[in-house]
């Protein structure tokens, strides 16, 4: 009985800090009794609650106070009071001394065995203080000094293929001299098993989306995709080109005799107690083969409607949408505008026991429990037509279709939404009512389009100001202009990021949506029976009270939360 009130009264607690619907607190307590699992792990893994906000919620049961590490990091002369190795293993970071007493960061404050061995290593009483388990993940990962052991291990694969450290001048190599018995050597050599250990540790620590390993004529640059810029972040030797990109291959199970062809393969790691997923493709290049990895956080995806970015008023309207039974959703954007984290995010906000959930992907890019996810396999036969097909078989309430690339894919789907199914979906257009016009170049009946769809989300990704090195300006006259500002411009405040340690002086910290809801109303259903154009739609989803990209990404910039430079390169140089 105490233990069910104490459930009770965290659950409260957790409504009180997260803002969690009672639908939702009921949907995670049935998951619960299930798995037996701690609620706010559910909560977390479900995408309704983060880890901080998780950290909040004990630190509010415990009676510990919480701090955010990004806010707030680690002295590091204090620090240096305790062993890196310690910190490591008890997972608890020094924050600060405050004469006799130790402030520690720590992801399990309760965790008695490690507050007595700091005690016994610093002689101080320690204080402990509680941090998201990701937070004390990153601050473990930042004490170990990764450009020192990056040019360590540059330097020991160098020394150890030939070439003298630091001497970049030589002839460029032929690659194809290199025989398969002595390139198995080298890439199962220690420093170059550490060199891309290094460099998949720096991307996740960087939270980079993709890592390229570009071959050059006398080098190779590795750059990262951070919140959707390339940045260059390391040279390697050209006589390292052979090693490391087999040794990626091979850890993608890659064949790496093969490099004339293109190749595709995979990657699964745990760092840090999370689980990555490595989707790797090599292209073959003059200078040799080109690698680009794209990091899949597992847990990156989880993100709970309400933190995509969507206005208040837009967001109503959608959950009114996918809550519907039937008719298809279509999220459009080019790629990298984040359109599969908003479907995930959707599928994952409706997914209840109630509900048969099917999905065919190209490919399956995260696992969602509870769902029945298909991937296509051209080889096999599996395209998302024939999936699709055989999915109407297996008595699906909801369908997700990766992508409507074709007639017949597209016509299926459109099926399946007026025989009582709820379809998601992706397009390549601009905006929300090419929607439109894409489906009728595809040689679909104006009238199965009007019957069928009953939304199109239009999205793109912009930089969010960096919050520690925020600051108010006055942007250029030439940027008013491109924008076509009609206001009041002395009344209104502009933000930027001035560039600190946090965001690495971009000014920037993480991305947000920009989106663009067209619900299909009676009017525009008309519009479409007569094929009228993309201008014509728009019109009059505009007269019905749609905002647009543009006025989206407008109001973001009057609320601080991007850049007008942010904007103007994203969504109005369109």
């Amino acid at each position: 009985m105490i233990a069910a009130q104490g459930q009770q009264n965290f659950a409260e607690l957790i409504k009180e800090v997260v803002g969690l619907s009672d639908e939702q607190l009921k949907q995670a307590l049935r998951v619960q009794k299930e798995t037996n699992e701690p609620l706010a792990q559910i909560l977390v893994n479900m995408g309704l609650m983060t880890e901080k906000d998780k950290a909040k919620c004990l630190g509010r049961q415990w009676s510990i106070p919480y701090v955010d590490l990004s806010e707030r990091p680690p002295d590091k002369e204090t620090q240096k009071l305790v062993p890196r190795h310690l910190i490591q293993r008890l997972r608890a970071v020094p924050l600060q001394q405050n004469g006799r007493r130790l402030v520690v960061a720590m992801a399990n404050p309760l965790d008695i065995y490690a507050i007595d061995q700091l005690r016994l290593v610093t002689g101080l009483e320690v204080e402990p203080v509680i941090a998201s388990d990701e937070d004390i993940s990153n601050a473990v990962a930042q004490d170990a000094t990764a450009g020192e052991e990056l040019g360590q291990a540059l330097q020991q694969v160098q020394e150890e293929l030939g070439g003298e450290s630091g001497d970049l001048s030589f002839e460029k190599p032929k690659e194809d001299d290199v025989s398969l018995d002595q390139l198995k050597e080298m890439m199962d050599d220690a420093p170059v098993i550490r060199l891309v250990n290094l460099i998949v540790r720096q991307a996740i620590r960087d939270s980079a989306s993709d890592i390229h390993v570009q071959p050059e004529e006398t080098k190779v640059r590795v750059r990262f995709r951070i919140d959707g810029i390339l940045h260059d972040k390391m040279t390697v030797p050209k006589q390292v080109q052979a090693a490391l990109v087999s040794r990626i291959k091979v850890m993608a199970d890659m064949d790496i005799a093969e490099k004339r062809a293109p190749q595709d393969g995979r990657i699964s790691l745990k760092h840090n107690q999370r689980e990555y997923d490595f989707r790797v493709s090599t292209y073959p290049g003059a200078h040799g083969e080109k690698v680009v990895m794209r990091v899949l956080d597992k847990r990156g995806v989880m993100a709970n409607l309400n933190r995509l970015g969507m206005s208040a008023t837009m967001l109503d309207e959608f959950e009114a949408l996918i809550n519907r039974s039937y008719g298809i959703i279509c999220v459009t954007g080019p790629t990298g505008s984040g359109k599969s984290t908003t479907l995930y995010s959707v599928l994952n906000k409706i997914n209840s026991p109630e509900k048969n959930i099917l999905t065919i992907e190209d490919p399956v890019e995260y696992q969602l429990a509870g769902l029945t996810q298909a991937q296509v396999n051209q080889r096999a036969g599996v395209t998302f037509a024939t999936a699709l097909r055989t999915m109407l078989r297996q008595d699906p309430n909801i369908i997700l279709v990766g992508e409507m690339r074709d007639t017949e894919t597209a016509v299926i789907a459109i099926e399946a939404a007026l025989t009582g199914h709820l379809v998601f979906s992706t397009l390549h257009t601009n905006d929300a009512p090419s929607a439109v016009a894409r489906l009728l170049e595809m040689g679909i009946e104006p009238f199965l389009i009007a019957s069928s769809v009953i939304g199109v989300v239009a999205q793109r990704l912009v930089r969010v100001i960096c919050a520690k090195c925020k600051e108010s300006y006055t942007p250029p006259v030439e940027a008013f202009r491109r924008l076509n500002l009609a206001m009041d411009l002395d009344s209104v405040t502009f933000y930027r990021g001035q560039g600190c340690d946090k965001c690495r002086n971009t000014g920037y910290k993480g991305r947000t949506g920009v989106f663009e809801l067209m619900i299909a109303n009676d009017s525009i259903r008309e519009l479409i029976l007569k094929k009228a154009p993309s201008h014509v739609i728009r019109q009059e989803a505009l007269g019905s009270g749609m905002v647009t990209l543009k006025q989206d990404a407008m109001q973001k910039i009057l609320e601080g939360i991007t850049t007008m430079e942010e904007a103007l390169r994203v969504v109005y140089s369109e």
